[in-house]
């Protein structure tokens, strides 16, 4: 056995017991879609969907409105989930978010742009002009990230986390100096994106949106191993044979395309990226083997929960979710910041 298998080891049994937490959320997230698709203005009981028998206002509302969001959120949930494990694995920090670099505030300052000052790029793209416009200001982001964080020859976090900071800030400015200008109706639309809903769901945006999120996901669950060694230490880790530079590229890379590729269809959805994985790993230890997919699955399932509440809660109208998983989301972060400082500041 190498060095780095002995590092990332369990007992057997354990790791049978807490493995075996996968096909229950499996189970869970098939059993909240199924719900979740049946819920909303247009009543079609479960029990038509499992049997197969939908009349055809029925099949149609499923097929092209409930199906799309299900997926789509199931998607979005989970590619926020996995990306929040993966920088909470990089930054050995439990408080790293996603959002922490500056990809989701990039992403919202080119929406601004598209919608402020852009108008006739919004009426040649149709629908997908702020899709193309988050995903290109995310990769921005990533882009200006890159180039800071190896100012001193190797990709320092310390400078990526810096970075991020004042990418944040600068593009919170430009958002409000876009605000500002706005009328009423470009205000409305860019109030709204950045609330996050998925009310916007197509088939297309769907498939466009899963052929970048799951392969970045994927390659995030193939270096789970890696991650694992880097809780020791960037030290530590080079001498068990890994390559951190290179894990820190790719992490980053995979963060940012997913992240990127979810906000591009859903708009700004806080949150999921911190609580998920948090809870998971309060609960079934910080094994990333373990930690990356039950975070896909728990993410889906919360963003699923809360977009079935946001489409229903106030029906016909549809609150932004992004406003559900805040309200989640905000306690949860001060009761994480409460546990991480209480015992140093004996409160």
């Amino acid at each position: 056995m190498s060095l780095l298998d002995k590092a990332v080891c369990t007992p057997f049994f354990l790791k049978r017991i807490k493995f075996s937490a996968l096909p229950l959320l499996g189970l869970l997230l098939l059993a909240v879609a199924l719900v979740s698709a049946s819920i909303g203005a247009v009543s079609i009981p479960l029990s038509d969907i499992l049997g197969g028998s939908l009349a055809d206002q029925q099949l149609a509302v499923l097929n092209s409105i409930r199906l799309p969001r299900v997926v789509l959120a199931v998607i979005v949930g989970g590619a926020l989930a996995v990306s929040g494990a993966a920088m909470q694995g990089l930054f050995r920090n439990p408080l790293a978010d996603p959002g922490l670099i500056g990809i989701s505030t990039s992403a919202a300052l080119a929406v601004a742009i598209v919608i402020v000052l852009a108008g006739p790029i919004v009426g040649y793209f149709g629908l997908y002009a702020m899709s193309i416009a988050a995903f290109g200001g995310a990769l921005g982001a990533c882009f200006v990230i890159f180039r800071f964080a190896k100012l001193t020859g190797t990709f320092s976090v310390t400078y990526m986390l810096l970075t991020g900071i004042a990418i944040n800030a600068l593009s919170a400015a430009g958002v409000g100096f876009l605000t500002f200008l706005s009328d009423d109706q470009q205000l409305r639309t860019l109030t709204f994106w950045t609330m996050g809903s998925l009310g916007g769901a197509l088939w297309v945006s769907v498939i466009v949106a899963a052929t970048i999120i799951i392969p970045s996901a994927l390659i995030l669950v193939k270096n789970a191993r890696e991650l694992n060694v880097l809780l020791l230490g960037e030290s530590e880790a080079r001498y068990l044979g890994v390559d951190v530079e290179r894990l820190k590229r790719r992490i980053i890379i995979c963060t940012a395309l997913s992240v990127g590729a979810a906000i591009s269809v859903s708009g700004i959805i806080g949150f999921v990226g911190l609580v998920v994985p948090h809870l998971i790993r309060l609960t079934l230890g910080p094994d990333h083997r373990l930690l990356i997919p039950a975070s896909a699955f728990l993410g889906a399932i919360l963003l699923l929960l809360a977009d079935t509440v946001a489409r229903t809660v106030v029906a016909p109208a549809e609150m932004p979710v992004g406003i559900l998983t805040s309200m989640i989301g905000g306690p949860f972060f001060l009761w994480l910041l409460m546990k991480q400082f209480s015992g140093r500041f004996g409160l």
